[in-house]
């Protein structure tokens, strides 16, 4: 049960004119339990930025280091979480036993989280509980609260190729995965079931994704794919899918499943990066 969570943005800050929400989505959070501790560079000051890449990192350290905190929420999005990276201590993280929570850009430092400390990370947003779906997101995250993981880590799939992969969760949201590329942030992805959703893009940008995996040997060396939601090419009008974009590019063999609750809806639900899952 998480009593105090950390909230912070790592990547683009908040928009002060939406401060309103923000304050709704700590009311929320406390009626499921949960006393949110708001960190020192929230709100963007900057053009996106709240802080300097240094400033960021500190918040979020800091609440790695403080004993009183349970979890840590990140509640940005954008482009700029990378910068974080290099600021970070990966060995403070390691020793901790809070569980980072984040979506979107986050999934640079979901990522590099697992590659330099072995530990899982949430891919989710909490900001869920204020949008659209809060009402059954807030239903899930009070079964979260009393140890009924079910709902809310529960994810509905069906396969497109193959019938069944195990393996630990890598990925996220393609476009901001493939920052790491070529970076010491960048997963192992030998044995890993890959994990790939967006929220923009159409056929060009997809197709320009998966060709890079591709080029990085990744697909050669997964167990698996898992296919979230691909919102802007989803809701694009077009006759083809992600699947028949990434086919070309992936082994005839390789299992390869696809789920509309994991991604940017604002009724996604959550899954661990770094920890190992069974599809079948």
């Amino acid at each position: 049960m998480i009593k105090q969570a950390g909230i912070v943005s790592c990547s683009n800050g908040q928009l002060p004119e939406r401060k309103n929400e923000i304050d709704e989505l700590f009311r929320m959070l406390s009626e499921a339990g949960i006393c949110p501790v708001e960190a020192a560079h929230l709100y963007a000051r900057d053009g996106v930025f709240s802080g300097t890449a240094r400033e960021r990192a500190e918040d979020l350290m800091a609440f790695y280091q403080d004993e009183r905190i349970d979890a840590i929420f990140d509640i940005s999005g954008g482009d700029i979480a990378n910068e974080i990276l290099d600021f970070l201590d990966y060995d403070i993280i390691r020793a901790s036993e809070k569980e980072f929570w984040g979506y979107s850009d986050l999934t640079t430092v979901i990522n590099a989280i697992y590659t330099m400390t072995g530990k899982s990370s949430v891919l989710y947003q909490v900001k869920n509980l204020v949008w659209d779906k809060s009402g059954i997101q807030k239903k899930r995250l009070e079964g979260f609260q009393k140890a009924d993981e079910t709902e809310l880590f529960d994810i509905r799939y069906h396969f497109l190729q193959g019938k069944e992969m195990s393996g630990i969760v890598a990925g996220g949201n393609v476009r901001c995965f493939l920052k790491l590329a070529g970076t010491r942030y960048w997963p192992e992805l030998n044995g890993k079931i890959l994990l790939l959703e967006a929220l923009g893009g159409e056929i060009p940008q997809i197709s320009t994704y998966f060709a890079q995996l591709s080029q990085l040997g990744a697909f050669e060396k997964v167990s698996g794919i898992l296919l979230g939601t691909f919102t802007r090419f989803e809701q694009s009008g077009t006759d083809r899918t992600v699947y028949d974009l990434i086919a070309p590019y992936i082994p005839s063999g390789l299992p390869v499943a696809k789920t509309a609750e994991i991604g940017h809806g604002n009724d996604a639900k959550a899954i661990r990066i770094g920890e190992t899952c069974h599809f079948k």
